[in-house]
Parts: C-alpha cells; sequence; structure tokens
C-alpha cells in the first residue's frame, strides 16, 4: 500500500474516531440527564411522601390517605422505570465508550504503519543521496588524478 493510500485510510480512521467519540459523549451526557431525572424523581416522591406523613399526622380522610398511598405507588413504578432507562443509558454510554477506544488502537494502528512507510522511504532517498554524492566525488577524484 502506498503511503498516499495510507493518508487516506488514516484520515478515514481518524473521521470515524471522532464520530465514535461524539456518540459517546452524547450517550454519556444522556446517562447523566437521565441520572439528573432520577435524582429530581426521587426527591420529589421523598418529599410528597413527607408532605403526606405530616397531613396524616394532623388527620386526614380515609380516602385521601388511601389517594396519597396510591400517588406514591405510582411515583414508585415512576422511579423504578426511570432507573431502568438510566442503566440502559450506562450500558449505551459503556458500548460506546468501548467502540470509541477499538477505533481509537485502530487508528493507531495505521498511523504506526503510514510512520513507518514514510521513515522507509526516507531512509531510501537518503540512501540514494549518499550514493549520488559519493559518485560525484568519485568521479571528481578521478577526473583530478593525472592520466598516464
Amino acid at each position: 500500500m502506498s503511503i498516499a493510500q495510507l493518508e487516506m485510510v488514516a484520515g478515514l480512521e481518524r473521521k470515524k474516531e471522532q464520530k465514535l467519540v461524539q456518540d459517546f459523549q452524547l450517550a454519556q451526557q444522556h446517562a447523566l440527564n437521565n441520572k439528573q431525572k432520577l435524582a429530581g424523581l426521587e426527591q420529589y416522591r421523598l418529599d410528597y411522601l413527607r408532605q403526606a406523613q405530616n397531613k396524616a399526622k394532623q388527620g386526614m380522610a380515609a380516602t385521601s390517605y388511601g389517594q396519597h398511598q396510591q400517588f406514591i405507588g405510582k411515583l414508585d413504578k415512576a422511579c423504578e422505570q426511570q432507573t431502568k432507562v438510566v442503566s440502559n443509558a450506562m450500558l449505551v454510554a459503556e458500548q460506546r465508550r468501548v467502540q470509541w477506544l477499538q477505533q481509537q488502537k485502530k487508528r493507531k494502528a495505521v498511523e504506526m504503519l503510514l510512520a513507518k512507510q514514510q521513515k522507509t522511504l526516507e531512509l531510501h532517498l537518503a540512501k540514494q543521496e549518499q550514493h549520488m554524492l559519493d559518485e560525484l566525488a568519485l568521479q571528481r577524484f578521478v577526473r583530478k588524478q593525472p592520466s598516464y
């Protein structure tokens, strides 16, 4: 594979890596947003539970108490569902991280191969240049020698 082809492949691998980094960052942000939603929901549930307990201490009708308990049950279910959403979002973020790291390894391997080929080419060119210089020096030497 030529250096130009390797440079093209390296460029494509860099673009893929950038895309995967963005995907990973979006997945992380999504997971963080869902964690914050869960925290807010749990705090709301706790506050509502305290209010219901305070109202119960002050005296509350049985129907009203039942309605509060029903709503707390709904909040519990919402918290469970949001916990599942958070778990899934974290799982997706981890998968994206793994994909990004794999792509990063791929890109580095291509860049290392490219650097190796460039170094080989530079050595080859340096040898050619040295050979030409040696040839020139030899010709000068031969010209300076007296002819018999």
